[in-house]
């Protein structure tokens, strides 16, 4: 399948369908990508397969990238942003953003859940298979080891996940899939 872009004849390179262009880059997004009704999508970002950006959600690539991986689900009001040169941001596969959250140039792996309301900023990294609990500040350079919950205000590390809880964030990818099957009817 080939990727949408905004060149696309009758975009008149202003957007097509929340895309917006940044001084010339343009968002790269895989055509099995559901980008929900007032979702935008600015500059330099790649969305990769089967991947969701829900309602009125804000991924603006404008002054460093953003990276996001297969069947990854970024959902509502959630603002993904970065830092000029130093704090790009990247999100890994099955990978669960909350309502709300806010990610700021930092790096998350793959089959996390970042949960509602929380925050993520410059430089914190959130290591595969983890949960950030939800209204959570994950402070510059905080780094969250694979397999873990982290909660509070600033963050802290709480305890490992169960093998149970851990498999519970590749569903929670694959029924957001579902979800986006069901709006595309």
């Amino acid at each position: 399948m080939e990727e949408r872009r905004l060149d696309a004849p009758g975009s008149g390179g202003k957007g097509l369908n929340g895309l917006i262009p940044y001084q010339g880059k343009l968002p790269v997004i895989h055509p099995s990508v559901f980008v929900a009704e007032g979702a935008k999508i600015i500059g330099d970002v790649e969305i990769k397969e089967k991947s969701s950006v829900w309602f009125n959600t804000i991924v603006r690539g404008d002054v460093n990238y953003i990276r996001i991986g297969e069947c990854t689900n970024i959902q509502d009001n959630s603002v993904l942003h970065v830092t000029s040169k130093t704090a790009p941001l990247n999100i890994g596969s099955e990978v669960t953003v909350g309502h709300n959250a806010v990610l700021h140039g930092c790096t998350i792996e793959d089959r996390c859940l970042i949960g509602m309301g929380a925050v993520v900023l410059d430089g914190a990294r959130i290591c595969s298979n983890s949960v950030i609990a939800a209204g959570t500040v994950v402070l510059e350079g905080f780094n969250v080891p694979e397999g873990m919950l982290a909660a509070g205000v600033p963050a802290k590390i709480k305890r490992p996940l169960t093998g149970e809880e851990m498999q519970l964030l590749r569903k929670s990818a694959e029924n957001y899939i579902r979800y986006c099957d069901n709006y595309k009817l």
